[in-house]
């Protein structure tokens, strides 16, 4: 069978990562769609301080040891996966079952750690409630948390291990992340390339003859694009990358 199309081969510059409106989020818990809604009618007094909110990420890396330990809290996780939409302290305890001041202890640790932000305040009578809403829908924590045991490409000898596979995944992960943040402080776009295709062989000897014209295709690619001295020029990473799909488990029957 031949390859199927990729799936994503466009150059992604027309987005900074981020959702106005609608997101998705995805945990141990589940997936939850976001749906901004700001037209609350409570019968409060309502003051929404729009001026602090920052755009919803797709995917929000995170780097920060610190931060990569709060996330990974059950509790603290699973209080994000219910901040799809903006929440206060006393919705989020009867949710979760858990008392409003021990919620509001884990939510100031995923405030502190900018995991959660500020989406409105409510006031009525002497009493200031706050909403809190999750910073991205979905989080990923880089390899450079981990400090100096990170996955190191640099370190992998065996260029055709799988080892060196997940090390160039790290390596991804960790860069690319760092430069959507930086993009995104300074309000610019990122310019990023993605292809991702399926093909089955029918021969290991095929997989070779594949893997040897792609390789002999790149190396003809580059040398035609490269420019080591133009003025205002800026080196781009590319790799290519092929494993097998995992298997999927056959359905289990009903007991």
């Amino acid at each position: 069978m031949g390859a199927q199309p990729g799936k994503a081969a466009d150059w992604r510059a027309g987005r900074k990562g981020s959702r106005s409106r609608t997101a998705r989020a995805t945990s141990s818990v589940g997936v939850v769609e976001r749906g901004f809604d700001w037209g609350f009618d409570w019968g409060l007094t309502t003051i929404i301080v729009k001026e602090t909110i920052r755009p919803v990420l797709d995917i929000q890396v995170i780097e920060d040891p610190a931060a990569a330990t709060v996330a990974l809290e059950p509790m603290r996780s699973r209080l994000l996966s219910e901040l799809a939409v903006p929440a206060s302290a006393a919705s989020l305890a009867a949710r979760v079952g858990l008392a409003r001041q021990k919620v509001n202890y884990h939510l100031s640790a995923l405030e502190a750690h900018g995991l959660v932000q500020l989406a409105e305040e409510r006031k009525w009578g002497g009493l200031t409630e706050r909403l809190l809403v999750a910073t991205a829908a979905s989080y990923v924590i880089s390899p450079g948390a981990l400090g100096p045991v990170a996955a190191d490409a640099g370190r992998e000898v065996d260029r055709l291990s799988a080892s060196y596979l997940i090390a160039l995944g790290a390596r991804i992960v960790s860069e690319v992340g760092s430069l959507v943040r930086r993009a995104n402080e300074a309000g610019q776009r990122l310019a990023t390339l993605a292809v991702d295709a399926e093909v089955r062989f029918k021969s290991a000897a095929d997989r070779a003859a594949f893997s040897q014209e792609l390789t002999e295709a790149v190396t003809k690619l580059v040398s035609k694009y490269h420019d080591a001295s133009a003025p205002g020029g800026r080196a781009h990473r590319l790799m290519v990358v092929a494993h097998p799909l995992p298997k999927k488990s056959p359905p289990k029957e009903p007991s």
